[in-house]
């Protein structure tokens, strides 16, 4: 008897081939679980060396440089390579972030608050968008823009130095984070999104998002003990 990838009927009318959904998955989330290991040990390694943050020109720079870098290079091997460098980037810039944490009274609490939190958030939403048939593609374009406002918002209250405004956007930042992730995962799992680099970095980059809103939250709450 001749075997063929199973075809699921989508509600806008396409067809899903679930071999391909789950091979991305594994891929995506083999190499999520590989990039926030390197994120985390570059972190540590930063806090360990008190490293100072890098400036906001430069983390913009960078930021934006290598994730340009990563879809340009999205079907190359050398993609993998820049996905390595801006979680890697982006896990220096939260080291100092963790050293003014981890200086507070209950500063390590408050980081096993905002770790736990984060994993406990990603493995239920992840768990509901690889099970829930309902179609969550309408809140994508929310949920972005959402992000712009709110990274508009940071920087203002950054240059202005406005810590209510900023305590407010890391509390909006981890809801919408936790949005897409639930947006994100579920994209791959309606194969709307089918290239597991840039899952990747989509999905680690609301983690990071979402565990840094936490740790502001945390922080403040700890702070003010």
């Amino acid at each position: 008897m001749q075997t063929r990838p199973i075809a699921i009927a989508m509600p806008y009318g396409g067809t899903l081939d679930r071999s391909t959904v789950h091979r991305v998955l594994r891929s995506t989330y083999a190499l999520l679980s590989m990039t926030l290991l390197f994120s985390a040990a570059v972190a540590g390694a930063a806090v360990a060396f008190n490293l100072p943050a890098p400036g906001i020109i430069l983390a913009l720079v960078a930021y934006f440089g290598l994730l340009f870098g990563i879809h340009k290079l999205k079907n190359r091997g050398a993609a993998i390579g820049l996905v390595f460098a801006l979680t890697g980037f982006m896990g220096w810039t939260l080291g100092p972030l963790l050293t003014r944490t981890l200086a507070l009274p209950a500063g390590g609490h408050s980081v096993m608050l905002a770790l736990g939190a984060t994993g406990g958030v990603f493995l239920a939403l992840s768990a509901y968008a690889t099970t829930t048939r309902r179609d969550l593609s309408w809140v994508g374009g929310f949920l972005f823009a959402g992000m712009v406002v709110a990274f508009l918002a940071g920087m203002v209250a950054i240059f202005f130095q406005i810590p209510a405004l900023a305590l407010t956007v890391s509390a909006v930042v981890a809801l919408l984070s936790a949005g897409l992730i639930l947006f994100e995962t579920q994209q791959i799992v309606n194969d709307g999104e089918t290239n597991y680099v840039l899952a990747t970095i989509s999905l680690f980059v609301s983690i990071f998002n979402l565990f840094t809103g936490l740790l502001h939250l945390f922080g403040y709450g700890s702070s003010n003990d």
